[in-house]
Order: structure tokens, then sequence, then C-alpha cells
């Protein structure tokens, strides 16, 4: 799943209010530190036509022994815990927050909101969910070009790379051979049918049929239909969906329209089987993923990024050849600390030295943590709006 940082559709090695004239150059303050070995952090200021906004940075030396870069999640898809404690149970020296999620359900009363994240997710080789539909994402607007399935990726090689991952599955049963629409995802595609497993964890599964695939507001599909696959044969059938950890040699099968309608014709005893994948054009198997979208690529800034909303950001980026990661994260949302629009953000890590960039969820999700040298323990850098938000996702930084 690799691409070329010639081009978008090529592989590549991942490697204001009125602005008046862009952001300037980025300027250290006395506050740089080493976190561990290959790994430092430094506070910047960069002036913005609101006054200087404050950009918390961790640099990561890529290529320095016993250094890597993973995944941190809740340990279900949906779910969501503060980053100081997935570093912390993980072990990681330091983290940036990772993906928009499911935050809230508003326009569908009754059904509680999931915590999943966004777009695609691996972990440890594993395939944990696929993308919603792009109607359906939470979050900002998606960068020029950015799609639901980008993803921010690790390989077995240790290499860290953009890739594109696609869901591809078949339910294949008495009734015929189907596509897949779905994998541990808050949102399924219209007349389709998505997959539970015990990734998912004991979350409801109502949201996975509400909204469509143009409209995230719109109503929860009236109808649906479940079965629940156990070694290969449906074992059980319900006409809602249900809510519930899934049996570990289970997978839990959740249909909306014709999707539902296909499932509906299953029985008891039936034999089914689902084989899916998450699967990019070069076939490159990731060791890790999350959802993330490029705002930087061959060293240059995406055309027609928003230049006028400020909010706290967070990003991930790659200078040096792709040798260092840089994890960024702004204050925000104060007098005092404007923030940064998102096309302030790319001009700020180009100045940095950045090939490649891309977005991770900001607002007060936007979370920068590195280990506290007294405890031992995360501690958060960078300014809150409201205190640490329980997110679906990190980039963790590990050092052994």
């Amino acid at each position: 799943m690799e691409r070329s940082t010639r081009g978008r559709s090529a592989a590549f090695a991942l490697a204001a209010l009125l602005v008046i004239g862009p952001a300037g150059p980025a300027t250290a303050t006395p506050d740089g530190s080493r976190v561990a070995r290959g790994v430092t952090y430094r506070l910047l200021e960069v002036p913005t036509g609101r006054g200087p906004a404050r950009l918390h940075v961790v640099t990561v030396g890529l290529d320095r022994p016993g250094v890597s870069v993973g995944l941190l999640h809740p340990g279900a898809v949906a779910a969501r815990e503060p980053l100081t404690r997935l570093a912390g149970e993980r072990g990681a020296v330091a983290a940036v927050n990772g993906d928009f999620f499911n935050i809230s359900e508003e326009q569908h009363p009754g059904v509680p909101a999931t915590g999943a994240p966004v777009g695609p997710e691996v972990a440890q080789g594993r395939p944990l969910k696929g993308a919603v539909p792009t109607a359906q994402r939470f979050g900002w607007t998606l960068p020029p070009g950015g799609t639901v399935e980008d993803v921010l990726a690790g390989g077995f090689d240790g290499r860290l790379r953009l890739g594109h991952l696609h869901l591809r599955g078949t339910v294949d049963s008495p009734r015929g051979t189907v596509p897949l629409r779905g994998l541990n995802q808050y949102a399924i595609a219209e007349d389709g049918i998505g997959a539970f497993t015990p990734e998912w964890g004991d979350t409801s599964r109502a949201r996975a049929v509400c909204g469509t695939d143009l409209h995230r507001a719109a109503p929860c599909s009236s109808e649906t239909y479940e079965v629940t696959v156990r070694h290969g044969r449906v074992v059980s059938e319900q006409p809602e969906p249900g809510s519930g950890r899934v049996p570990d040699d289970a997978v839990v099968l959740l249909g909306r329209e014709a999707g539902a309608r296909h499932l509906r014709g299953l029985r008891e005893g039936d034999r089914v089987r689902v084989d899916y994948r998450l699967a990019d054009r070069d076939g490159l198997p990731p060791r890790w993923a999350l959802g993330a979208s490029p705002i930087l690529l061959d060293g240059r800034p995406l055309t027609g990024q928003d230049a006028s909303r400020r909010e706290p950001r967070a990003a991930a980026a790659l200078t040096g050849g792709g040798h260092t990661l840089l994890l960024v994260a702004t204050d925000g949302r104060s007098d005092d600390a404007p923030g940064l629009t998102m096309r302030e953000l790319a001009d700020t890590l180009q100045d940095l030295g950045a090939t490649t960039a891309v977005q991770l969820d900001g607002g007060s999700s936007a979370t920068m943590v590195t280990r506290d040298p007294s405890t031992g323990r995360p501690a958060v850098r960078n300014q809150l709006d409201g205190g640490e938000r329980p997110i679906a996702n990190g980039i963790g930084v590990f050092v052994r």
C-alpha cells in the first residue's frame, strides 16, 4: 500500500477570520527537551493574523535503533479513552490523537454514539474496521482530494506510509454470494450488509443503520435484520440491531434494506462464509493503520485548503527523506492561543521541512502527550479545550 511522493495516485513512501498574509516561519521557545532516546519535544510559536499560535512538536528519529511508532486504541473499535491512558497502558513515551470519530447523535434520539473512528483501522496486522460512507463522516471538511479511506500506516518493514484501504469482502450462503459493505463500522452503506466481530466491543450496533450514503442525519432505516454466525453456521436471527460483545468464534451480520432482505432468507443451521480484507492497490499489508488525510504532498501544501477557520489542530508529518517523524498539536480556542487554519498548518509543516503530512482530529480532541521525567507517566503538553477528551485512537512512540 505504498505510493510515490511524485503523485497522489502513484505509490509513495510516507514518508481569517481574515489572515493578513500567510503564517510566518515558526520560532522556537526555550522549552525543547529530550523525551527519550531519539525522541525530543519542543514548543514553537507560529505568527498568524490573530497573534502567535503555539505548536507542540515531538520529533521522532525513525532510523534510531529501538525507536518505533504504532497504533494506540482502547481494545475495542467502539470505545474511547483519554490519550494519557492509551499511552500509559502501552508504554508510549509520546503520543498524539488520531482519527475523527462518531462523537454524538443529536439527529437520532435514543441511538447512542459509538465512539468508533471514521476511517479504516488495523492493529498487529489485523483489520479492525473499514471506512464509513463519506457522507457519514464526522469532522471538518476533507482536504482537497482526500477520502475516508486514506490512512497513515506502518508496515512490517518499520516504514511509515500513506495508503488507501478499501474493504473487500463477501458473504457466501445458500442465498448466494453478496458483497460485504461494512466491517465494525458505525455506518453501513445503504442496502448493504456489515460484519461485526469481537473487536467491535459491547456497544449497541443500532447506529450502523442510521443515516444514508448522502445524509448523515437521515432517519435510521426501518428495514433491518441481523444474524449471528458461529463456526460457519447461522445460530440466531433477529429483526433489530443488537448489542453485547460478539463471541470469539462468531460474527454478526447486520443488513439494511436489500441487505436485510437477503439475510432474512437465512435459517438457523445454514452455512455462511464471511471473508474480508482491507486492500490497497499495491497489496502491501500494514502492521497498523488509522484514518488520516493528506494536507502536504511532495513538499507542497495541497491547493484549496481552508484558510479562514482557526481551530486547535493535530497532524503527523515526515521530514529528512522519511527518516524523521513530526507529531504536532496546537493550543487553541482562547484569546492567547488562536489555533491555525488548515492552510496555515500545512504551510508551517512545510517550513519545518516536511515532505508529507496528514491532518488528524482537531478541536477538543487535539492532544499531545509526552512522558513526564519525574513520574514516568504520560502528561499532556498542549493547552486543551475543556479538559482531556476520550478519543478513538492515536499514534504512539515507543523506545525499547
